[in-house]
């Protein structure tokens, strides 16, 4: 069933490979897209969390669209963990000005997934 777990399939195909670009080498892959290097150890470490995180969200999703039993909660989960990335957006946004165009794009896009996630909440959870 695509339609139900859409939202879950496109924010595997794209957190994955954010995971990826943030953690894997954030040394030498973040300077091409952003204006700034990471340098120190302690940065590193920053970014190799946020692929642990990533990609820990993404299997549980997987999970909710390979299992019918996790759905509910992969979808619960995916509309907090972009709902969590648009608040932090918002409030950098807020305290720190605003942020190159990269950044700005992403804000919208997840947004638009948190929206989503709950819309297919909504929509099919009363048949789970």
């Amino acid at each position: 069933m695509v339609r139900k777990n859409l939202h879950l399939i496109l924010s595997v195909l794209i957190v994955i490979p954010a995971a990826l670009f943030y953690g894997l080498l954030p040394h030498e892959t973040l300077p091409l897209l952003f204006d700034f290097k990471v340098q120190s150890t302690d940065l590193k470490n920053v970014f190799r969390a946020i692929l642990g995180l990533y990609l820990a969200f993404s299997i549980l999703w997987i999970i909710g669209i390979v299992k019918p039993d996790y759905w509910k909660m992969a979808t619960i989960s995916n509309a907090f963990f972009m709902f969590g990335l648009v608040f932090g957006r918002f409030l950098s946004m807020i305290l720190d000005g605003m942020p190159s165009p990269t950044f700005s794009i992403g804000i919208f896009g997840e947004l638009i997934l948190a929206l989503f996630a709950l819309y297919q909440y909504q929509k099919y959870s009363k048949t789970t």
